[in-house]
């Protein structure tokens, strides 16, 4: 610290001096010097508000990838590296005038406590006789931090003048001591009747008049720095004040601690920064470079989501309570888990088989508010929405024999294991029909007793991916894809009509690079005209998660709008479904619910590829998502979406090509096509017909080809 403080204080000494040399006012030198650096750091300062602007600027981009890599924290730092190096962003930038403002702050000490050396410049020889003679006076060689003070106070009092005098025929023979003292005393330390050489303490003086105004000016200063600083008006009111009261606090406490000189450069040091901020705000204004508009739509989506949010914390409470009241836990055998109100379609058929043969009351527990299982109204189904804490809370308290669900990754995130029983049996019900493997973590279902497997492709992944990692072997289940029932019953029930004009269904999924994001421009130069009817179907989680793309999007099309072409966001029908000649899309799973429903093509947009784990490539079996492409369907490259029509003309003119191949497929690669719920609820009901359903490891037998 020594050593920083001589290396700073040394070129800071010749500033102090030249200030004081014009002034001639050592409390009044101090304030020019702080305006002087805070000229000298004003390069930085226009780095910093650059800086700043960037990371505005950034902010929706930002949000964005918070979402789409919701799932991969690695992904999302990668991704946030590149924006940041794209816009040559620097995240330190931020702190580097803290970064120099405390080395000042050392190397103004420095100064304030050897006026000697750098205001006077005396030898280092003279500095230390006077400072020898001082310690004698007062009978002691502890001086403290700043025996050069000392030294001069004790040269200012008559009394001891000729014993500093004296040095001229002692340490100093031959020197004009005189001079030295003349020199001295020219320093006044006063300023405004506060001695700028002593330490404030606690009480009615002056000299306590010090922190009192640092920590004044501290309020000042962020007063106007949540009103126009780039980056605090962007911070939430909580924020803002709890800074105002820390830099307060901080000011008034770090001018308790250090010479009165140094406090009046934290105060003025404060109050300079704020014109300093008008000046930054002239030069580059942010309105200039940040989309204002838009960061104030999602800082009211914010505030609104957390109003909700609020309100259903409350919600979730109250339902937690009423479960957990009495001895409904411990009547509890099954429980179906939920994640939000769309998942009810993958457990529809089990629920309806079960209701139709036992009286086994259902308990469906959701994290969604507005799950459509509250509008059932059957007394069997017991809808309860629990989701945060209180959900962490009920996982774990679980007494019932076995739980169902579709969400992955038990026991790695919130969702645990029951500690209360551990017998019960966890079961995995997919949302998908395609990979276990491609499109979900590393070690996803490792703690699972049980997959209902839609597929002989899915047992084959799971038992390959339990020797990889060389974890339990679980049940496999030959279930099958109830959503895929729902739909061909729907579809086959439905009045079939031939389209006048080609009805092309635009789906994409929500990842990185999907269709909306990469090349929707292109594809829809192409489509949009008189020979097709267009609908752009974005997928659920992109209009949850990018609210303000998606405005944007139908901002820029909206004069499009009419007979012909449409943005569909209202999920709630699968007519557009069932009545497409055509879907394109590029990694979404729609393309086998729509192929398979209907035998129709799909045509793929090659788009990054959604891969959720990366090791998928270690087990031998080729992921479904990518060999069924070729089957139901085309792949093209992004480049290629300018000529489009012309590939969407062949796929239609040969669909009828396509439907047997489509059928074939569907027909071999699903269990139990047409009656999924079925066999899940006679597995149900027949594992909870058992005293103990246990034993997971010694009755772990694959009746699904699993091996």
């Amino acid at each position: 610290m020594d050593f920083i403080s001589n290396l700073l204080g040394t070129p800071l000494g010749y500033l102090m001096k030249f200030c004081y040399d014009i002034i001639k006012n050592y409390g009044i030198a101090i304030i020019v010097f702080t305006l002087l650096t805070k000229v000298i750091l004003m390069p930085i300062n226009i780095l910093v508000q650059k800086n700043s602007i960037k990371m505005i600027k950034m902010k929706p981009e930002l949000e964005a990838l918070k979402y789409r890599y919701v799932d991969d924290k690695d992904a999302f730092i990668d991704a946030q590296s590149e924006l940041y190096k794209k816009e040559k962003y620097s995240p330190i930038m931020g702190v580097i005038p803290l970064l120099i403002q405390l080395p000042l702050i050392f190397g103004l000490i420095d100064v304030v406590y050897r006026p000697m050396k750098h205001i006077l410049h005396f030898p280092q020889h003279v500095i230390d006789a006077f400072v020898n003679k001082a310690s004698a006076i007062m009978g002691t060689t502890d001086l403290g931090s700043s025996p050069e003070l000392v030294a001069m106070r004790l040269a200012a009092q008559s009394e001891h003048k000729d014993a500093f005098l004296s040095l001229q025929s002692d340490a100093l023979s031959g020197m004009d001591v005189g001079g030295f003292l003349e020199q001295m005393n020219s320093i006044k330390m006063n300023f405004l009747g506060i001695d700028l050489s002593a330490i404030p303490q606690w009480g009615l003086t002056l000299l306590f008049l010090v922190p009192v105004f640092a920590g004044l000016s501290a309020l000042i200063m962020c007063i106007i720095q949540n009103k126009i600083n780039v980056l605090q008006i962007e911070q939430n009111a909580a924020s803002q004040w709890g800074m105002t009261i820390f830099m307060i606090a901080f000011s008034a406490y770090f001018a308790f601690l250090v010479p009165a000189a140094i406090g009046i450069y934290w105060i003025f040091g404060n109050l300079f920064s704020i014109p300093v901020m008008y000046l930054m705000n002239w030069m580059y204004s942010p309105k200039e470079y940040i989309d204002y508009d838009t960061l104030n739509k999602m800082k009211a989506k914010a505030k609104e989501n957390a109003e909700i949010e609020k309100q259903n914390k409350k919600l979730s409470k109250q339902h937690y309570k009423e479960l957990c009241k009495g001895d409904t836990l411990q009547k509890m055998n099954l429980m179906f888990y939920s994640e939000q109100s769309g998942f009810y379609k993958y457990f529809e058929n089990i629920i309806k088989a079960l209701l139709e043969k036992t009286d086994e009351p259902i308990y469906y527990i959701t994290s969604d508010p507005k799950d459509k299982i509250f509008e059932c109204g059957i007394d069997q189904i017991k809808p309860y929405y629990i989701s945060g804490n209180q959900l962490i809370a009920l996982m774990m308290k679980l007494e019932c024999k076995m739980v169902v669900m579709t969400t992955p990754d038990l026991e790695k995130y919130h969702i645990k294991r029951s500690k209360m029983n551990p017998n019960i049996e966890y079961v995995y019900t997919d949302h998908g029909c395609t990979s276990l493997n491609l499109t979900y973590r590393t070690g996803a279902f490792d703690y699972f007793d049980t997959i209902f497997a839609v597929s002989r492709q899915q047992g084959v992944e799971v038992r390959q991916m339990e020797q990889l990692r060389n974890t339990k072997k679980k049940r496999i289940v030959k279930i099958g894809y109830g959503l895929i029932d729902n739909m061909i019953a729907a579809y086959e029930g439905s009045e079939k009509k031939e389209n006048e004009k080609p009805t092309i269904l635009v789906a994409p999924s929500w990842q990185y690079d999907n269709l909306l994001d990469s090349c929707l421009d292109d594809m829809l130069e192409s489509l949009i005209c008189d020979k097709y009817r267009v609908i752009v179907r974005p997928h659920p989680q992109y209009i949850r998660r990018f609210p303000l793309q998606i405005e944007s999007i139908i901002e820029k099309y909206k004069d499009k709008f009419g007979p012909d072409f449409s943005i569909e966001t209202d999920f709630s029908s699968n007519v557009t479904i069932y009545t497409a000649d055509l879907v394109i899309t590029d990694w979404s799973a729609i393309a086998y619910e729509f192929s398979f429903t209907t035998n129709k093509p799909t045509l793929f947009i090659n788009t990054e590829m959604k891969v959720v784990n990366k090791d998928y490539q270690k087990i031998k079996l080729k992921p479904f998502d990518i060999t069924a492409r070729d089957t139901i369907g085309i792949s093209i490259e992004k480049d290629e979406a300018k000529n489009i029509a012309s590939v969407v003309d062949n796929l239609i003119a040969n669909k009828d090509n396509y439907y047997e191949q489509i059928d074939e497929l569907k027909h071999s690669y699903f269990y139990n096509l047409g009656s999924s719920g079925e066999a899940a609820a006679d597995y149900i009901i027949e594992r909870l017909n058992r005293n103990n359903i246990a034993s997971t490891e010694s009755e772990a037998n694959d009746n699904a080809d699993g091996e």
